[in-house]
């Protein structure tokens, strides 16, 4: 029988990244999964409560529960969105009529990369990527999530792809959501050494497992006409040998 996943689209994605949301549903049913995309969906809430604004951010919390409490699985293309669910829920909702909704929910909410490895036991996704490519370990899916070998273990089963370890790969980027526009030249002094790291490397790509991360060093390292670029994980994942090819044929 299929996994049945319910897809949750952070706001950036949806409005700025769609093809991150495009490429995590490839990936999806290619390892055989159902998916869904609830269309009632809204913001999880994280701006209002990573900036201290619980009272606002509880009524997104308790829309969220309302509209995915039926889900078998949800998946985010997010670890900063998965960990406001998992680790802030339920305290969130405490006093709400969905708290138990919430942490049920909250057990079943994973970050894309976690999904593949630790509840599909996935890692070999039928990829191909042939460039060279370093990873950026996002603050939200190490520190929160406690995600640290699980993209890399599906980033070596891509046939085609040479990792390139970064020096200080777990060293924050600046990006923090609403941190960059609050305090934006420590944001963005942050994100100049974390793009002068992934400059060292000589990687064509960095990649992350969360797209605002990857936003945020873009436009750094565009800045600084740095020749790497940065691409999602399940950018990559999604790629085949018919991706390739034709990619190729596009080019000039």
């Amino acid at each position: 029988m299929k996994r049945k996943i319910s897809l949750f689209v952070p706001c950036f994605v949806d409005q700025l990244l769609p093809e991150v949301a495009v490429d995590t549903v490839k990936v999806l049913r290619r390892i055989g999964c159902a998916v869904e995309f609830p269309e009632d969906q809204t913001c999880c809430g994280q701006p209002a409560l990573n900036t201290g604004y619980w009272g606002d951010a509880r009524p997104c919390a308790e829309h969220f529960v309302r509209v995915f409490k039926n889900a078998d699985f949800v998946v985010c293309p997010s670890g900063s969105c998965v960990s406001v669910i998992r680790m802030f829920y339920p305290e969130l909702l405490a006093h709400s009529s969905l708290r138990e909704d919430a942490a049920a929910l909250a057990s079943r909410t994973f970050e894309f990369s976690e999904f593949l490895v630790k509840v599909a036991a996935v890692t070999q996704v039928g990829a191909t990527f042939p460039h060279t490519v370093t990873y950026h370990a996002s603050c939200h899916g190490l520190r929160e999530l406690k995600l640290r070998d699980e993209p890399l273990q599906l980033l070596r089963q891509v046939d085609g792809l040479k990792l390139i370890e970064m020096v200080r790969s777990e060293e924050c980027c600046g990006f923090g959501g609403t941190f960059a526009v609050k305090f934006a030249d420590i944001s963005a002094a942050m994100g100049t050494s974390k793009a002068e790291s992934v400059a060292a490397t000589g990687a064509e790509f960095v990649t992350a497992t969360d797209p605002s991360c990857l936003m945020h060093l873009q436009g750094i390292l565009g800045k600084r006409q740095a020749s790497t670029r940065t691409i999602y994980l399940a950018s990559i994942l999604a790629q085949d040998s018919l991706a390739q090819k034709s990619s190729a044929q596009e080019r000039p």
